[in-house]
């Protein structure tokens, strides 16, 4: 036998008991938008300019571009189209630029976990160093908002072995760790259990173009067929579909009619659809959903 998680079973999604999102909808969109903040001269994150030694100022001024400038042209895009988002936020952005995580607070937009720094993986840390870190970014986030988070991303979506027993324990209800399907997903803890919401691999801008030297239309094109194609299956079962950007790549001025263009068509169908928050999805799922997956 190989190796097992042992967080959950295989479940066919063809399988599963039927339910739907509010108002009878099948299809919940979230937004989500990473926003994070580097330790100057110690990396991580993906690179365009890789082998430069350190500092490598090149790269840590481009992902900074994204707290100065895009985060705020992709704000002024979701208020066009009136999109609530799910803001997975480094704590460490909280002195950083304030301003930024103020004006998403402005619009009641969901804050979620996303470690101290990017500069920094779970994987780093033994479990009581991991555990200080949950705890140290779920304060910070309860003092300025005056709530603590339901929700986490690991920094650079590397989480340990151990990550979801300790969110758990912590109290947080969903993790967004596991891109392995379109409906959420119990997963087992060592004191209880935790869910997973969909959070995107592929529909990311990350990998699409950064990685993958993809271009902004190409990447419009992929949130225009995988919304298309959803919509269609989501008369079968209800689904969630994730949409990952990052302000130092989707705000660059170049990309945002791209962007603009696919908020336009994935906006159209608002009678079969729901675009919410990743906690608002894990909450409708925990209270009219299967009780398990």
């Amino acid at each position: 036998m190989l190796r097992s998680h042992d967080r959950f079973r295989f479940s066919p999604i063809t399988a599963r008991p039927d339910f739907s999102w509010p108002d009878g909808r099948r299809l919940a969109i979230h937004v989500s938008l990473n926003l994070e903040h580097f330790s100057y001269g110690e990396g991580l994150g993906i690179s365009w300019s890789s082998g430069i030694p350190h500092p490598n100022t090149y790269n840590w001024a481009w992902r900074e571009y994204g707290n100065r400038v895009g985060v705020w042209r992709l704000l002024d895009l979701f208020d066009e189209f009136k999109l609530p988002i799910s803001l997975l936020l480094n704590s460490e952005v909280y002195d950083h630029a304030p301003e930024v995580v103020a004006a998403f607070r402005a619009r009641g937009d969901e804050v979620v976990g996303h470690g101290r720094t990017n500069s920094e993986h779970q994987n780093d840390f033994d479990e009581a160093g991991e555990a200080k870190l949950i705890a140290d970014v779920t304060a910070a986030i309860a003092r300025h908002e005056g709530r603590k988070p339901t929700g986490w991303l690991s920094p650079g979506v590397n989480p340990s072995s151990v990550t979801p027993d300790l969110l758990q324990e912590a109290g947080y209800r969903y993790i967004l760790d596991w891109p392995m399907d379109d409906q959420p997903v119990w997963m087992r803890t060592r004191k209880g259990r935790i869910l997973s919401v969909p959070y995107p691999q592929e529909v990311n801008d990350i990998p699409m173009i950064a990685l993958h030297h993809g271009t902004a239309d190409a990447f419009a094109d992929m949130m225009i067929a995988n919304f298309d194609e959803m919509l269609r299956q989501s008369k079968k079962q209800s689904l969630v579909y994730g949409i990952a950007l990052h302000a130092f790549i989707m705000g660059q001025p170049f990309r945002i009619a791209a962007l603009r263009r696919a908020f336009a068509h994935l906006t159209k169908a608002s009678d079969a659809t729901w675009f919410a928050t990743t906690g608002a999805i894990a909450d409708h799922f925990v209270a009219h959903g299967p009780k398990e997956t």
